[in-house]
């Protein structure tokens, strides 16, 4: 997908833009210690500033697509080549009849070259260029809606907190009622991470344009709604020549994506067993129940904790109910999903599941058990030397408990998602699917995937047990089609990444705004006319 692009030229070159939320595709991001490593073979191969001036026309071009009409363009221009980026885009603005404006945020003097030629090019061009100063906070500060600003302060070079300068000028684009396009990443957004220190000054963007490779903090923590709407640029640099540090979720596109046959039955695609529904939490194994079922499983069987239950679901009479598991039925091709409002019962079942279960999903009250008993994890582990695996849906309380059941830190892990995920992933051997805002998926010894769809939609009670039933669905059918992985592990990781990609696409699609979307209802809608068509 590599455009071609000239080193130099009179105007923003036809290049193509890729808004990376929208149609998947499995991306490459890079962290910081990756992109520099791409800056450096990107500059060996281009002539002299030629990156520089992909990156100005490229934003100049991302620009006037978002504020054709602009009376007005501030540019808050940095100390470094992000603010480089800016003086091009500047340049470019202004040939194109543009009223722009740069406020620069540095010494001329302590420029990097590319980023000092980009300066002396938009003064050539006719763009004002004025340093800091209370006439440009309130400039910037008082920006109407039909003016544009563009942030190119910091981007990529944040090394600690903004303060002083830096972080009154991200305060002002804050009071500023003009939309603002971010460039690489919104000033005060940790490239790795995408979760700011608490009260660190960070810049809400309408628009960021990543150039090169996009960062993975802008996909997971607080990277999406500091972000806003995510494009691309790769600058037509082949990327590669260094090695993802986490790709972007595609959903597995293709992956299980075969026909059922016509003389395939129930049984071809497997059983899902779901342990859990202690006394008065019922519900959440009933939305499993209905999920898995609708996802694909042959068959369902609800193994309720709570003996009084009734059984059966009057809305749902497919699902079937069982009596206490026994190794017989574990040993069978099924898929054992563990734990959704198991409460403290479901520790009594977790060490038979442990040794028996072919397939396990542990969910919710189980991951709480697990986190309590090292008695458990030793047994979890000892699934993966036999070839038997596991998946674990924690949201960040659960996975904090899972790291240190002592002094569970949420704050912490929200502050490196990918690093928890993957050391969680490490220490239990088994595939985790890290729940919240850019939701990681790790497994031990691959790269992560950070899922881009969602969104505040499925903040509600149960959607979380609806996601467990699905990838338990999911990865139960993979046995009757042809491209199920013969890796116990890769196929883990396949059902989670098809699972949470479209159990995200399809909430937005329900509710596209946002609005609370009752949990049943998204089970429910995984089943309905056309509802897979367009999740991919």
């Amino acid at each position: 997908m590599n455009a071609v692009h000239p080193a130099a030229t009179t105007d923003p070159a036809p290049r193509r833009l890729w808004p990376v939320t929208g149609p998947p595709i499995a991306t490459a991001l890079h962290d910081s210690a990756a992109n520099r490593r791409l800056e450096v073979l990107a500059a060996a191969r281009l002539p002299a500033h030629a990156l520089m001036q992909r990156a100005g026309a490229s934003l100049a071009r991302l620009a006037l697509a978002l504020a054709p009409h602009a009376a007005q363009v501030q540019v808050l221009a940095g100390p470094g080549n992000n603010g480089g980026d800016g003086f091009e885009a500047a340049a470019w603005l202004r040939r194109r009849g543009l009223a722009v404006q740069v406020w620069f945020l540095g010494d001329p003097a302590r420029l990097p070259p590319d980023a000092a030629a980009a300066r002396q090019r938009a003064s050539d061009a006719g763009v004002p260029v004025a340093p800091w100063s209370a006439e440009a906070e309130r400039a910037t500060a008082g920006a109407d809606p039909d003016q544009l600003i563009v942030d190119a302060l910091l981007g990529r070079g944040l090394a600690r907190p903004a303060r002083g300068d830096i972080a009154a000028a991200i305060e002002a684009m804050g009071r500023s009622r003009a939309p603002v396009l971010a460039v690489d990443l919104p000033s005060g957004l940790p490239a790795d991470t995408g979760s700011p220190p608490d009260a660190a000054p960070c810049t809400r963007a309408q628009a960021t344009l990543a150039l090169l490779s996009p960062a993975p903090g802008l996909f997971t923590g607080q990277g999406r709604d500091f972000a806003g709407e995510i494009w691309w640029d790769d600058l037509g640099v082949d990327l590669d020549g260094v090695a993802a540090s986490v790709w972007l979720n595609d959903g597995a596109l293709g992956a299980g994506a075969a026909r059922r046959r016509h003389a395939q039955h129930k049984g071809s695609f497997g059983d899902v067993r779901v342990v859990g529904g202690a006394a008065s939490m019922t519900g959440a194994a009933l939305l499993a129940g209905r999920a898995a079922l609708h996802a694909g499983a042959g068959r369902v069987y609800l193994h309720l904790l709570d003996r009084a239950a009734a059984h059966l679901d009057g809305t749902t009479p497919e699902l079937m109910f069982g009596a206490a598991l026994d190794a017989a039925a574990l040993q069978q091709r099924c898929t054992v999903l563990a734990g959704c409002g198991g409460g403290p019962d479901v520790a009594a079942v977790l060490p038979e599941l442990f040794e028996q279960a072919q397939r396990l999903v542990l969910d919710a009250d189980a991951l709480n058990a697990l986190a309590a008993d090292a008695v458990l994890q030793t047994a979890l582990r000892c699934r993966a030397t036999r070839g038997l695996p596991t998946l674990l849906t924690p949201h960040p309380l659960e996975a904090a408990r899972l790291l240190d059941p002592s002094r569970p830190d949420v704050a912490a892990l929200q502050a490196d998602r990918l690093g928890a995920a993957t050391r969680l992933a490490q220490q239990l051997q088994a595939v985790v699917l890290l729940k919240g805002s850019g939701t990681v998926i790790a497994a031990p010894g691959r790269p992560c995937w950070i899922n881009p769809s969602g969104n505040a939609a499925l903040a509600v009670p149960g959607s979380g047990d609806v996601l467990a039933g699905w990838l338990a669905g999911l990865w139960s059918a993979q046995a009757g089609l042809a491209e199920a992985p013969p890796c116990a592990l890769d196929g883990a990781l396949q059902a989670a990444r098809q699972a949470v990609f479209r159990h995200g696409r399809l909430a937005e699609r329900l509710s596209p705004a946002g609005h609370p979307l009752p949990a049943r209802r998204l089970a429910d809608a995984i089943a309905g006319p056309d509802a897979m068509r367009g999740l991919d």
